[in-house]
């Protein structure tokens, strides 16, 4: 048994101890505690995903010969990104009689780079290179099909439907988000308001001009994209 001295000494030297423990844990950053209720893979992805204003999110997907085409390598060019389904009646529609007759073979001519991507799961409507490229020929459509069967750059724009457009400018910058009029009958016969306003058209023409694109985001309208899950 430790003499009365001798406690008194060790009892002095572990609440010194203890103290000095809780100045330096006092003295270190302390965490952000809403930062780290987010888990790193969420985090991650809210880095990642399409939002306005913001850059774009990068991707490498393959185009119907094989080929692999980067979104990256287009910097320095307007790029519009059309979500895809050859046997979507919407697209059908669009590509027939609506807004998106001619517009791709339009806008390229004046250096605006275009992408048709398709986000159907194998098996599902409209996926496969055979029936892409009878799209293709179909719409008379010369541009890039990319294909995106896993779905992982449709969900990481967050497209909804087909067809769903993305507008991003020189800079990479995404600045329009949604639908590619405000007809939803896809034929520009039933335009809300009574004016057929084609979304895409607008925001390519507020680039062109330096202008802030006017619409930014709309809803867009049409099937829903074909994902695996």
């Amino acid at each position: 048994m430790l003499a009365p001295h001798s406690l008194s000494t060790t009892l002095r030297t572990i609440v010194t101890a203890a103290a000095i423990a809780g100045l330096a844990a006092c003295s270190r950053p302390s965490a952000d505690p809403a930062a780290a209720s987010v888990p790193a893979a969420s985090a991650a992805t809210a880095a990642t995903t399409a939002d306005i204003g913001k850059p774009a999110p990068d991707f490498t997907l393959k185009d119907l010969d094989g080929h692999d085409v980067h979104l990256a390598s287009f910097r320095g060019k307007v790029v519009v990104l059309e979500w895809f389904n050859p046997g979507c009646p919407f697209v059908n529609k669009s590509h027939d009689v609506g807004s998106l007759k001619g517009l791709a073979k339009r806008h390229e001519a004046e250096g605006v780079v275009w992408l048709a991507i398709n986000s159907s799961a194998a098996g599902k409507q409209g996926a496969g290179i055979d029936a892409n490229r009878d799209g293709a020929k179909k719409f008379g459509v010369d541009h890039p099909i990319l294909l995106d069967e896993t779905g992982a750059v449709g969900k990481l724009y967050g497209a909804t439907n087909t067809p769903n457009m993305f507008v991003i400018d020189k800079a990479g910058t995404l600045v329009y988000s949604g639908a590619i009029d405000n007809s939803p009958d896809a034929e520009g016969q039933s335009p809300t308001g009574g004016k057929l306003v084609n979304y895409v058209d607008a925001a390519l023409a507020d680039l062109a001009a330096g202008r802030p694109v006017a619409t930014p985001k709309t809803v867009p309208y049409g099937c829903g994209v074909k994902y695996g899950s």
